[in-house]
């Protein structure tokens, strides 16, 4: 059976509270276009660059008020609602980048950690370490929906294909790719990526991502996109500034996708051999 789907684009700043108000303005929002899935962008409550900043105002899970928000919202709406991710405290004083999905009568259905890290260098000067705050997860998950199997994925994670294919050859038929991508690299890669995900695995792409200039100074690429498993763009925001963007997800589409080319069937294990340049045994006709 079809359902609605949302991403609502965001420009968090700052403050949690603030940006929690925000998104449930445009939570309700998509909700009244008929999306009974809604999915916010990596980093929903807080985009700070200064951590001792951020470190003031993080709360953990039972007490953070983006989780408690995206909880009344689904009971309230009736919807599965998905905060993209936001940061949590933890105990060891490290932090958690971390997606929450919650269904329609408010309770947790699963919670996804962050895996691969943003610690990078770019050629504008921009410098990243993720893992200097944040403690990486180690779980993958397929979610058994009503309406979908669901996989999850943060951002960064788009760039390891792996992850993806895993979670497809177990059944996920929408995958989910809340982000905060940077202009730099969302300019090169970002819509390529989220397709490339897509096609290669026969799979739904729902990815909300955070858009334009922020309190702390950093710029994000925006252009929220849902994409459908031959690699059409369905529905897409724009550079800046908030949005909210539905599109009809069939899955049924994705069984149609894997007969058309049925990869997850046909691939094969094999070897890597690292070998000279010379070649051995012989000599070249």
């Amino acid at each position: 059976m079809s359902f609605k789907a949302a991403a609502v684009q965001m420009c968090s700043g700052v403050d949690p509270v603030k940006n929690a108000a925000a998104m449930a303005r445009l939570v309700r929002e998509a909700a009244g276009q008929g999306a009974t899935y809604v999915q916010t962008p990596e980093m929903t409550g807080m985009l700070q660059r200064d951590r001792a900043a951020a470190r003031a105002v993080l709360a953990d899970e039972t007490h953070d008020v983006i989780v408690k928000t995206g909880s009344e919202l689904a009971r309230e709406l009736g919807i599965h609602m998905h905060v993209g991710s936001t940061a949590i405290a933890l105990a060891d004083g490290k932090i958690a980048n971390r997606g929450f999905l919650f269904g329609s009568d408010g309770r947790i259905l699963n919670r996804y950690d962050k895996i691969h890290m943003f610690d990078v260098d770019l050629d504008n000067g921009e410098s990243w370490r993720e893992s200097a705050a944040y403690t990486a997860g180690s779980e993958a998950r397929v979610l058994s929906l009503p309406f979908a199997e669901m996989g999850f994925a943060i951002c960064y994670d788009v760039r390891f294909p792996a992850l993806f294919r895993a979670q497809a050859v177990a059944g996920a038929e929408v995958m989910t790719v809340p982000a905060a991508f940077t202009k730099q690299t969302g300019e090169a890669h970002w819509e390529i990526l989220l397709r490339a995900r897509a096609i290669e695995n026969g799979v739904f792409v729902i990815a909300a991502a955070q858009a334009g200039r922020h309190e702390d100074g950093r710029e994000t690429f925006g252009h929220s996109m849902i994409i459908d498993p031959w690699g059409t763009v369905l529905a897409s925001a724009g550079a800046t500034g908030e949005a909210v963007i539905v599109a009809e997800i069939d899955p049924s589409a994705v069984k149609a996708a894997h007969d058309k080319i049925p990869n997850l069937r046909n691939g094969r294990e094999f070897s890597v051999e690292k070998v000279a340049g010379a070649i051995a045994g012989g000599v070249a006709a």
